[in-house]
């Protein structure tokens, strides 16, 4: 938001009166209740504008508008590469720093969306375009991105997480227009700390969060469109069948950080493959106790037996991340989802 007395709010009534009364009237459509009083008041202050000054914010304005139009096309190095040529080294630098903190007030209209409740958010996004939708889930963490995904209607899952899996880079342009189109319904939501997310990995890691069968299916449907992209992010995933891939001296690390019920409950839902490789790295008195263990527990809930081996996946990652496990997610036609 704008500082009512500052140059910049002083600029942008100026633009506001030379664009003439049609566009002015179209940007306030698009701008916080906030920013519109505000400006209001600053053109009411307006005395006749002179020609110089037209000149110079016409001129700024279009300047900028360039800079965005170049960021949006090919990101920073292209960008600065065809301003060094239109208006010099310095020229350049001092676009790009205008449109890169024009770019953080948006990001920061973005975080309060760390607070939002993924069914009000759901219904924020009802038409929004799936590269708007994958923007939001580029400012979750990888729970609540699930969450929110798993409101959406089944058919726009696939196309928003290929369209998460693309972001390559950090969209000045798309930022604006979201935190534009989206924060007149977001600004009571509250704020919180940004975590960046996008790409391959956050893709995996969303989907990861996910019941099995609907992050199977959700890789199906983008694998019809890009075979090479769902690989890319099959290959970034690890789940809880991939843990035999895991040599057994890694297992009894893995076992020896586990809750027992824990793990009676994860193997609930394990191949007969993968019960025999950990039953195969424990003694023959823990295998024992372990399938008493088992046949306790009784009728157990799907969601129970997956949120159990998500916890053991974590365990996993967090050994890997100690250097005392290593893990690789399979990439050939029998990999588990």
């Amino acid at each position: 938001m704008i500082q009512s007395s500052s140059p910049g709010m002083q600029k942008a009534a100026m633009l506001l009166v030379l664009l003439g009364e049609e566009a002015a009237s179209h940007i306030y459509r698009h701008l916080p209740e906030a920013d519109v009083q505000r400006l209001t008041e600053r053109i009411a202050e307006l005395d006749r504008i002179k020609p110089e000054t037209a000149i110079s914010v016409l001129e700024e304005y279009y300047k900028l508008t360039l800079t965005q139009s170049y960021l949006s096309e090919g990101g920073p190095d292209y960008a600065r590469k065809l301003l060094i040529k239109a208006f010099g080294d310095a020229g350049a630098q001092q676009l790009l720093d205008q449109v890169t903190r024009a770019a953080e007030m948006s990001v920061v209209q973005l975080e309060s969306l760390q607070k939002a409740d993924p069914q009000q958010l759901a219904k924020f996004l009802e038409g929004e375009h799936p590269q708007t939708i994958a923007l939001i889930l580029a400012h979750l963490n990888a729970r609540q991105a699930s969450a929110l995904l798993m409101k959406l209607p089944e058919e726009a899952r696939g196309t928003t997480i290929k369209r998460l899996a693309m972001l390559r880079q950090f969209s000045p342009e798309v930022a604006r227009k979201v935190s534009v189109a989206l924060h007149k319904r977001l600004e009571s939501l509250g704020e919180q700390s940004r975590r960046a997310y996008a790409g391959f990995k956050g893709a995996a890691d969303l989907l990861n969060q996910l019941e099995p069968n609907t992050g199977k299916g959700i890789l199906e449907s983008i694998e019809k469109d890009d075979p090479k992209m769902a690989l890319a992010i099959r290959n970034l995933m690890f789940t809880f069948e991939d843990l035999l891939g895991v040599p057994e001296a890694g297992i009894r690390e893995l076992l020896g950080q586990l809750d027992k019920k824990t793990l009676a409950l994860s193997l609930r839902g394990a191949s007969e493959e993968l019960k025999n490789l950990i039953f195969k790295s424990m003694s023959s008195r823990a295998v024992e106790m372990l399938k008493e263990d088992m046949e306790v527990l009784g009728p157990v809930r799907s969601k129970d037996v997956t949120q159990a081996q998500r916890e053991i996946v974590e365990a996993a990652r967090k050994l890997e991340a100690e250097g005392k496990l290593v893990l690789s997610a399979e990439t050939q036609e029998e990999y588990v989802v």
